[in-house]
């Protein structure tokens, strides 16, 4: 198999329209305090989330707004009568829901102007006594006290895209109480090759015969556009071709922001059919652990019969956010990387290689993805 180079310095945002730098109102404008400056990197991406129709299909995707509604009842009693912080709470939905379930004091972070909204629903609410709606940065931000909590959705496509993880761990590093919970508290990114005839036809076949003009001379250029940037969409378990591979676990209780700078990970599964290779599928699972679950409960690395195994011994008590494609669809999809040829491998055959994912630095928001299929 040939090695295959896919550098994704994706210009998609997470479930969000592409706002054009000027858009939007000034904070002043809005009647919000003015937040520390911001690269034009940050600028442009903590303006994008003042669009509204982002925080809809957020909070409209029943899977990820349930699943943090459970983990919080299910850690009442770390929360009742604690200090929490939410980085980047967005509407303030989650910061609710902890003032809710009885949290004494949340800080609710958001660095885009959504912040105003933010504000209106806590008073609408009548939890002004309880959250306290901060504009700016976690990192630019002072607190006044430490927190025991820290709550965040951070997940981008892919888990990693927007690169939101260090924030939540500068905000561990600086305001977190040693014991304190993270919600959530780990995640596992996956990956399997995958097989996807229709995808393939419909975007690289289909030049050869267009209304009956012979349009070859565009499918270089169409392999080229399929395969130069990952592609968010959603595929179903039929599409998977082998046990999914770990590409790397993240413990938020430990891991850290240089870390997260570079990951390389090698991977070797076995096909479980005769079929072509179109390219490699991403998805991720995101656990709501105690501290004291994590360095016992959580190995660094699973093959594929310990990922069915730790499946099947989950409790019913036990909250995981899923994007799997076996698992009820979210707004996330799954990302897939699709070669500019398909491989075609045999039944039982090994497919092997690496991946490595690293922060662009052009804009660290994006994400380089380096995939080799040997």
């Amino acid at each position: 198999m040939l090695p295959s180079h896919l550098n994704g310095h994706s210009a998609l945002g997470r479930r969000r329209p592409r706002l054009s730098a000027a858009a939007g109102e000034s904070p002043a404008a809005a009647g919000v305090e003015a937040a520390a400056p911001l690269e034009e990197h940050d600028r442009i991406y903590f303006q994008a989330y003042s669009h509204l129709g982002i925080h809809e299909t957020m909070i409209k995707d029943r899977v990820r707004t349930d699943a943090y509604h459970a983990a919080i009842m299910r850690h009442q009693k770390f929360i009742e009568g604690k200090v929490v912080l939410d980085v980047g709470c967005g509407t303030g939905i989650l910061s609710v829901f902890c003032a809710r379930a009885g949290a004494k004091r949340v800080y609710a972070v958001e660095a885009c102007e959504i912040v105003v909204q933010a504000r209106e629903i806590v008073k609408a609410n009548n939890l002004t006594d309880q959250i306290v709606v901060i504009h700016g940065r976690v990192e630019d931000v002072d607190l006044e006290e430490k927190v025991d909590v820290i709550i965040s959705e951070w997940m981008g496509y892919m888990l990693l895209y927007e690169s939101m993880l260090p924030s939540v761990l500068f905000a561990r590093d600086k305001w977190l109480k040693p014991g304190g919970l993270i919600l959530p508290s780990h995640a596992t990114l996956f990956m399997a090759p995958v097989t996807n005839r229709e995808r393939y036809e419909d975007s690289v076949d289909f030049w050869r015969d267009v209304y009956g003009i012979n349009m070859s001379a565009l499918v270089p250029l169409a392999k080229k556009f399929t395969s130069e940037e990952p592609s968010i969409e959603t595929i179903g378990g039929e599409n998977v071709i082998s046990w999914p591979s770990v590409f790397k676990r993240f413990d938020c209780y430990n891991f850290t922001a240089e870390e997260f700078k570079s990951i390389t990970s090698k991977y070797k599964v076995s096909s479980m059919m005769l079929a072509p290779i179109h390219g490699f599928g991403f998805w991720f699972e995101v656990e709501f652990n105690e501290p004291i679950e994590s360095s016992h409960n959580f190995p660094s690395s699973l093959d594929p019969l310990e990922i069915i195994q730790k499946k099947r011994r989950r409790s019913s008590e036990d909250i995981v956010l899923s994007t799997a494609p076996e698992d009820e669809p979210t707004h996330w999809q799954q990302t897939i990387l699709y070669f500019p040829d398909p491989i075609e491998v045999k039944q039982d055959q090994i497919i092997e290689g690496s991946v490595t994912v690293s922060q662009s630095e052009e804009n660290p928001r994006f994400l380089n993805i380096h995939l080799e299929c040997l």
